[in-house]
């Protein structure tokens, strides 16, 4: 992947979980560490293409918890 979309969540738990559903949905990601520049309260976040990145929202509409929100790597 080249730039990517970062998925802040609140805990690892929700980032395996939305991983496994995303690569279940075939939507490519993974879950790296969280780059020292951004603020979470977890250590983890779930990264993806930008051109999912509508295809994550509306996953994310269905999901039983918050997430803490999505931002461009180039924000790091």
């Amino acid at each position: 992947m080249g730039k990517e979309l970062i998925m802040l969540v609140h805990t690892s738990g929700h980032a395996f979980s939305i991983e496994k559903a995303l690569k279940k949905r075939d939507i490519s990601c993974r879950l790296t560490p969280i780059p020292r520049k951004v603020s979470s309260d977890c250590g983890i976040c779930v990264r993806f293409d930008p051109n999912d990145r509508q295809k994550v929202e509306t996953f994310i509409q269905t999901l039983p918890f918050d997430i803490q929100g999505i931002i461009s790597d180039d924000e790091t």
